[in-house]
């Protein structure tokens, strides 16, 4: 199953030019800097605005040359910025209006009950069952924004589209909200494309990752490949980093720490109380590591691991350089200075050691 989307847009100052194709599983994130075309693509994919190009979902055409289906045909939910819940129903009725839209895609019956089109209890999988009987304006932004979510599971979609959810929120209601958004991810069968600027929220979320530079899909693909890419246009600053898959294989009670194994080698990091045996999701910045040409074990940073210089690229300040890293078969990046460079003659191919300050599981 897939996702393709293929959309030329022109208005006055602007021109939207997008050719993707996208997994049928999984959560997509539209990332780039305000203004670029990621809500306009949302759009277009959602049948909001009148695109010319092609889209196929799952192997139906919702829209070509000949055919167009309007928004309220696509089978599809949709997630604004704002809950934009009704003041006047409970969180009940909110989601009792939302199955009536459903246009018969979903049966009719308690809401409590009622299941996403995959299976999953919609409201036992956003923890809103203490929140049925309130009115939106006893809700904090988050589970206002949860409930906007289950509203729009309850109509069956095949496809979930976010455009920018969490952007309304302070960091402690994201924070609430974001391990709702990785149960959808884990458990719902469903691809779900999520626009965003912020790079925290697509590491830790994303699964395929879409760049959008002035209008254009400048790069896409799997989100940990993309994000250890040199040649984008686009750059991150300081979140600039690497995001790959782990798996909890040791945890240490005197010193609070765990230690996890990865395809090049093995991390110590700050036990976050994940299960022995789990998977996680490890991102490390590449402010957060340094480069060395041999091992220096008299240092306080745990995590020393060979690693060959594969490409280096110019940072935005003229003192810098990101430098791109493989150990095994995985990805990482470092900034450093340019003099450093030059000292340590980090040519591609140079073997060298990498000391990794900080590293954060994320999911």
């Amino acid at each position: 199953m897939s996702i393709r989307a293929r959309f030329k847009l022109a208005w006055p100052g602007f021109t939207l030019d997008a050719d993707l194709d996208l997994p049928g599983r999984g959560v997509t994130a539209v990332f780039g800097r305000s203004g670029c075309g990621k809500t306009t693509l949302l759009r277009c994919i959602a049948g909001l605005e009148r695109g010319a190009g092609r889209l196929d979902v799952h192997g139906e055409h919702w829209q070509d040359e000949n055919t167009f289906l309007p928004t309220h045909r696509r089978p599809l939910g949709y997630v604004f910025q704002d809950a934009r819940l009704f003041a006047h129903l409970s969180v009940r009725g909110n989601l009792d209006y939302g199955m009536r839209r459903a246009a018969g895609a979903v049966p009719q019956g308690d809401v409590a009950s009622h299941k996403s089109s995959h299976g999953a209890p919609v409201i036992e999988l956003l923890g809103l069952e203490p929140l049925l009987d309130r009115l939106p304006d006893r809700l904090s932004g988050g589970e206002q924004q949860r409930v906007a979510i289950a509203r729009a599971l309850l109509t069956a979609p095949r496809l979930l589209l976010m455009d920018e959810p969490l952007a309304s929120l302070d960091h402690a209601r994201k924070q609430e909200i974001l391990p709702y958004l990785e149960r959808l991810r884990d458990e719902l069968d469903i691809p779900m494309i999520y626009v965003s600027h912020a790079a925290d929220e697509v590491a830790r979320l994303a699964d395929h990752l879409v760049v959008m530079e002035g209008g254009r899909a400048v790069a896409q693909g799997p989100l940990a490949e993309t994000l250890a890419r040199l040649d984008l246009p686009i750059r991150l600053g300081e979140d600039a980093g690497a995001v790959f898959a782990a798996t909890v294989i040791e945890r240490n009670a005197e010193w609070h720490l765990a230690r996890v194994e990865f395809d090049g080698g093995e991390l110590w990091v700050r036990d976050s109380g994940a299960a022995m045996g789990r998977r996680v999701r490890v991102r490390i910045l590449a402010r957060d590591v340094s480069i060395a040409n041999s091992r220096h074990d008299d240092t306080s940073i745990m995590n020393l691991l060979p690693a060959t210089v594969m490409a280096h690229a110019a940072e935005d300040h003229p003192s810098a350089i990101l430098v791109q890293l493989r150990i095994g078969g995985t990805a990482l990046l470092a900034r450093v200075t340019r003099r450093s460079a030059q000292r340590l003659d980090l040519a591609p191919g140079r073997e060298v050691w990498v000391q990794i300050k900080a590293v954060a599981l994320i999911g």
